[in-house]
């Protein structure tokens, strides 16, 4: 079992490897990234407010670090494996743990545990207040994904299609569940959220499961993205992105699939459109946003599925998730650029940019502050002001367009 195990999911790569590659030669022919203009007039002042790193830099294999944010501290983690804590407002290192894991996976966290993901299937939890090691738990899957941090839970998802659930206090499993999963994937493995008693992941089919944290139970399973087509490219349909938790309602998207609302209790879709993303989703009061796969920013109307806006500016500029910021929702995208986008026109408002390398995991938004992190482990918080007279859009900083750069793939 072990074996065939470690099989499947060695497959499971090289399949994924090989979609990537046919994708990226295609790209590399007739999909060039849409090249940055000068804004002319910025209606957002972009600042920085602080930067600091974990490190991780080398091979970019659409790792699953983002980052995390538990009351007044932030944390990270790299590749290399330094997991680090962050004070929220200003930066300043709070502490910084060494393991001598490769993290693939997180960064999850609670106001006492700060959860991680190995490569080789390893869950590592450490003292939120200090960095000190809690427990380590092995799962026997790659961890692609955030785990969910919950008080009494810890929710892993592995590429392998399982879920499981981990005690929070010693790392023991306490269920698992899976799903079957296509021959054929992309790289990734969505974050799984816990919301109430309610565990909730998107999966490589197009199926959206809800458990009982408690005990695993299944509570309800939708088919969101059926796969069509005629080939094994054509019939991906993978949710990779975690989904979006508003109240009553959850929202999701795939690759080649759809995006939907689907009902908190029931698994009901309310309303489904077609879109392609692997991204991911952010929702405000009214609107529901997507990066699309094709790089087009998208707002829909959160009750209807309305389109509202499509802006494709930035289009094959593999754009990340959207973060709602403020007035304004937020992607950033390979080169390492942050654009901030009118939330009511779908306009382009302005642009800051970090060190220059791709960013790959979802910005996060704490009130008007964004938080982004490079695939190298940089880490820079952006503050967006709104321009509101002609006199303080001359003082906004330029958002000059950068040199023309060799596509990268991916």
């Amino acid at each position: 079992m072990k074996f065939r195990s470690q099989l499947s999911g060695l497959l499971l790569v090289v399949a994924a490897a090989l979609a990537l590659s046919a994708c990226d030669k295609k790209d590399k022919k007739v999909d060039e990234p849409a090249e940055l203009t000068d804004i002319a007039s910025p209606t957002v002042r972009i600042d920085k407010v602080w930067g600091a790193s974990v490190g991780g830099g080398g091979k970019k294999m659409r790792l699953g670090l983002g980052i995390a944010v538990t009351g007044d501290r932030l944390y990270a983690a790299g590749m290399d494996g330094e997991i680090a804590a962050f004070d929220l407002k200003n930066g300043h290192q709070l502490w910084r743990t060494k393991t001598k894991l490769e993290l693939t996976g997180g960064t999850g966290a609670n106001e006492n545990l700060v959860v991680v993901g190995s490569a080789d299937g390893q869950v590592l939890a450490l003292s939120a207040a200090d960095g000190s090691e809690r427990w380590r738990s092995s799962v026997r899957g790659e961890i692609l994904s955030a785990p969910a941090v919950a008080a009494k839970e810890v929710v892993v998802r592995t590429v392998d299609g399982k879920l499981r659930a981990l005690a929070a206090v010693d790392g023991a499993e306490m269920w698992t569940t899976e799903q079957q999963i296509p021959r054929l994937t992309l790289r990734g493995a969505a974050t799984p959220v816990v919301a109430g008693d309610l565990a909730i992941s998107g999966f490589d089919n197009g199926r959206v499961l809800a458990v009982n944290v408690a005990d695993g139970s299944t509570v309800w399973d939708s088919p969101v993205s059926p796969a069509h087509g005629r080939t094994e490219l054509d019939r991906l349909n993978d949710i990779d992105a975690a989904v979006k938790v508003l109240g009553e309602d959850v929202f999701v998207v795939g690759y080649q699939g759809r995006a939907a609302m689907l009902a908190l209790d029931s698994g009901q879709v309310w309303w489904a459109k077609d879109v392609s993303s692997y991204r991911g989703v952010d929702v405000d009061d009214s609107q529901m946003y997507i990066s699309t796969s094709q790089g087009t920013l998208t707002a829909f109307t959160r009750r209807t599925g309305q389109q509202v806006w499509e802006n494709p500016v930035l289009k094959n500029r593999s754009l990340s998730a959207p973060a709602v910021a403020g007035e304004y929702v937020v992607v950033a995208d390979l080169d390492g650029y942050v654009h901030y986008f009118d939330r009511a026109t779908g306009e382009l408002a302005g642009r800051a940019k970090t060190s220059g390398d791709r960013v790959t995991n979802p910005p996060l938004a704490v009130g008007d502050v964004v938080y982004v992190i490079t695939d190298k482990g940089e880490i820079v918080a952006f503050r967006g002001t709104p321009v509101t007279s002609q006199a303080a859009k001359s003082e906004a900083p330029a958002a000059p367009a950068p040199a023309p750069a060799p596509a990268s793939g991916g």
